[in-house]
């Protein structure tokens, strides 16, 4: 007898008559001959009432008795999702958080989980009843409630199939799965069939609605399968698996998203020397701001610039936070722009396939779409562009890529199909480690894992200086470096303070001198070859989602003297680039730092 966790979402509990629908669908699974759990949302626009309700009384409601208030919105789905069960004839037992022993850190409003205690839904499903339990809530050490913030309830989840052994979480929500873009804004975007955990958080953090990158987290880590599919309908939705059992072949681009609510913030003047990074996103760590996109450029006169972008709900923070950086580091000040989205394409297939970039490029270029900023990842191309060609930005990418197609062969699970790596056996309570050898950075289930640190001492980087801040120039470039047949691993690209473009990009040691010829022959002049590069990376989960990352990142490299000249950040990983001749240092401080092994990619 296998378990199958549920999920339903507001949307899919919303009133009585899908109430019953949503206990009839566990109902089902239970005939089926599994055991089922149930993880239930607050019904419809429930939380945000109670959010509104809040704010009559107080325009600052304390975060405690905000988590109090918000808790009692999934307690009344439990109750009635359990009557409603119970009504089939069916036996059915309702849990809060707390009454699972589900512990979270004392953070209200977004709190992160410890440790499950297993007994007592254990003992429910032994004795045959479907266990239903409140998403988006748990209690700290101290007995208070508390909340897990944005996507909450799939998050418990995910945790729950994780600490039980599930062989499936079921998300249940208004969309029939994952959209090869946000349909609303592309009504041609596809249903996607399957989806790696990477490809899944990388949209999830680019905003992509249906599920929430911490859930994601949480299912990587633990090698939990999901099936996200329609609350109304049988049809099959899409699946989130191992990268093995999502792979296409052929494809280049899995999928293509838009984060419209972006801020940039930009650095001026910031001292080139050791230490300096990790000053600026100390402060910004300190301010508990998650930075998204980060990018550092070639420095000039021994000064560079460094932006990054946080969410425009978080712009003021983070500007009184980078002022106090800008003034303590020496740097000659900020500026900042709330009028930014950002758009990206995330694909396994780019690890494979050149020329992602170039076409990413050109589409924005023949749309007429100005690129203000690039970074770079293995499986992710995000560019930032003004908000109001935001629209026009994704529909291009989307288009370029032919995403709208149907699905491109996958390849054959290995093991005939979707695999799921061993769980640790029940026990009264779980607090699981890593079964895969990554580090868990922290006390608790939710930690960042660091999967290893990495050093490619085979690169160098040619920065380009005074490039036009105009459409085209980035696909200009690099469509002249690919037709020259050079391989180009990070791309970053700033808007320097003379309002120009400030473009750089590594590429394999031996290929450096021949992309300087092909970026002359684009008609661009000013260009230097840094021949030897140190590109040392971070990898693991919850890069983005943990505050404060880079900024340990920073700081391990900066009490050892090794100046950053370089970062690239994505979902997953966060590079730098150093002077070769520290690199192997940098390795292994960064080893230290982060308690976990190291590779050499040679």
């Amino acid at each position: 007898m296998g378990l199958v966790v549920q999920k339903f979402g507001g949307t899919s509990v919303a009133d009585s008559a899908k109430i019953l629908a949503a206990a009839r669908r566990a109902v089902q699974a239970r005939e089926l001959g599994n055991q089922v759990l149930v993880v239930v949302s607050a019904r419809g626009h429930t939380t945000d009432e109670l959010i509104e309700l809040a704010r009559e009384i107080s325009d600052n409601p304390p975060a405690r008795e905000l988590d109090m208030l918000l808790a009692t919105g999934e307690q009344v789905s439990v109750a009635l999702m359990a009557m409603a069960i119970i009504s089939l004839g069916t036996p059915a037992i309702s849990f809060t958080g707390a009454q699972i022993g589900l512990v979270t850190d004392s953070f209200h409003t977004r709190a992160r989980i410890r440790n499950i205690s297993t007994e007592r839904m254990q003992q429910a499903l032994g004795d045959g009843k479907i266990v239903i339990v409140a998403g988006f809530q748990g209690v700290d050490e101290h007995a208070n409630i508390t909340t897990l913030g944005r996507g909450g309830s799939d998050t418990t989840a995910v945790a729950l199939a994780a600490v039980l052994g599930a062989s499936v979480c079921e998300i249940y929500t208004d969309v029939d799965g994952v959209y090869t873009t946000d349909p609303r804004v592309v009504p041609e975007a596809r249903k996607i069939d399957r989806i790696s955990y990477d490809e899944m958080l990388e949209l999830a953090s680019l905003g992509a609605g249906v599920m929430h990158s911490r859930s994601i987290e949480f299912a990587k880590n633990y090698a939990v399968p999901i099936h996200v599919r329609s609350s109304f309908t049988d049809a099959p939705g899409t699946w989130i698996v191992d990268e093995l059992d999502a792979r296409r072949l052929g494809a280049r681009v899995t999928g293509a998203a838009l984060a419209k609510e972006e801020a940039r913030i930009t650095i001026k003047g910031v001292p080139d020397r050791p230490g300096v990074v990790h000053a600026i996103f100390k402060r910004i760590a300190a301010a508990n701001v998650v930075v998204d996109m980060i990018v550092q450029n070639v420095s000039t006169a021994s000064k560079t610039e460094v932006s990054f972008t946080v969410a425009k709900s978080d712009l003021e923070t983070t500007l009184e936070a980078a002022r106090e950086a800008a003034e303590e580091t020496g740097a000659s000040g900020t500026t900042h722009d709330a009028e930014v989205a950002k758009i990206s394409v995330v694909g396994l297939g780019m690890r494979t396939h050149a020329g992602v970039a170039v076409a990413m490029f050109e589409a924005l270029a023949d749309a007429g779409v100005n690129i203000h900023m690039i970074t770079t990842s293995e499986i992710k191309i995000s560019v930032l562009v003004a908000r109001s060609a935001a629209v026009e930005a994704l529909r291009a990418v989307h288009r370029a890529f032919q995403l709208e197609k149907g699905d491109i062969e996958l390849e054959p699970p290995s093991s005939g199909g979707l695999r799921k790596k061993p769980t640790v056996a029940p026990a009264s309570e779980v607090d699981l480690g890593d079964s895969t050898g990554a580090e868990r950075v922290g006390r608790g289930m939710e930690d960042l894992v660091v999967s290893g640190v990495e050093l490619d001492d085979t690169q160098a980087r040619i920065a380009l200086f005074g490039v036009p801040d105009l459409p085209g120039r980035a696909a200009n470039v690099f469509r002249a470096v690919a037709d020259a047949g050079v391989f180009v691993d990070m791309i970053v690209q700033n808007i320097g303070e003379k309002g120009d473009s400030l473009l750089s990009f590594t590429v394999p040691r031996d290929q450096a001198e021949r992309a300087r010829a092909a970026v002359n022959a684009a008609g661009i002049q000013e260009v230097s070859v840094e021949p030897a590069l140190a590109k040392l990376s971070v990898i693991g989960v919850g890069m983005r989602s943990h505050a404060g990352v880079a900024a340990r990142m920073f700081s391990a490299l900066a009490e050892r003297g090794i100046n950053v000249n370089l970062i690239n950040t994505s979902e997953v990983r966060i590079n730098v680039g150093t002077d070769i001749v520290r690199g192997r240092e940098g390795l292994e401080c960064l080893r230290l730092a982060f308690a976990t092994g190291s590779s050499n990619r040679d």
